[in-house]
């Protein structure tokens, strides 16, 4: 009979791929976006500003892309391999779930923060600060529209700023209980515990990612441009 494995000692891991490099570059591109911009926006200066406005223009070119790549990106990355309904939900609060992608409970913070970017950048269009700044698309829909527009804008990133401050809770709280979300999110490669088979991941084109990008690029230009 074999013997029995030391319960003192840490378990068995191994390597997996995880997070696609679209999907990590996607990452801190909108982490850096949002701290650029809060800093320009709280600063107010003309120049910052105007960069405040670029970056937004960024933020939301990312959005498009992410959106598309939650389509034909890697395994991890779609949305048919991370949302899952209220069932699966349930199950993985009362401890039954496992899996190396985002659990069912952080899926939903995925997507309200997807959801919440996206009002923040598509609002900010249409906003103004009665001083000298306006979005591009402010003169399409008058004086009082683009002063209700900034008004979602702002609850838009105070919003924002709750949905970070549980994000960080969260990848605090997984830190103490062993497990590092930070790392994979740089590397791509998750651990896991030996012996479990998670499916393997898909194989993109390489330029699936630049295409995708270039086109969001473009649609976002084409309507500042409006």
């Amino acid at each position: 009979m074999a013997p029995s494995a030391d319960p003192s000692l840490p378990p068995a891991t191994r390597p997996i791929p995880v997070w696609d490099l679209p999907i990590r570059l996607f990452h801190w591109a909108v982490v850096g976006s949002v701290v650029f911009n809060v800093y320009a926006g709280k600063t107010g200066g003309l120049w910052q500003m105007d960069w405040h406005l670029l970056v937004g223009y960024a933020v939301l070119t990312l959005i498009l892309f992410r959106l598309a790549w939650g389509f034909v990106g890697g395994r991890h990355a779609r949305f048919s391999g991370f949302v899952r309904g209220p069932q699966v939900i349930r199950a993985y609060l009362r401890g039954e779930w496992s899996g190396p992608g985002h659990n069912p409970l952080g899926a939903l913070s995925v997507l309200a923060m997807l959801a919440t970017l996206g009002l923040l950048a598509a609002s900010g269009l249409f906003a103004n600060d009665d001083i000298f700044t306006e979005g591009p698309l402010a003169g399409l829909v008058g004086k009082t529209w683009s002063n209700r527009l900034s008004i979602v804008h702002d609850w838009a990133g105070n919003t924002l700023f709750v949905l970070i401050g549980a994000h960080l809770a969260a990848v605090v709280y997984y830190r103490l209980r062993g497990e590092d979300l930070v790392t994979p999110m740089i590397t791509g490669v998750k651990r896991v515990a030996d012996g479990k088979s998670p499916p393997p991941p898909f194989s993109i084109p390489w330029w699936r990612a630049p295409l995708i990008l270039a086109i969001a690029a473009g649609i976002v230009a084409g309507i500042v441009k409006l």
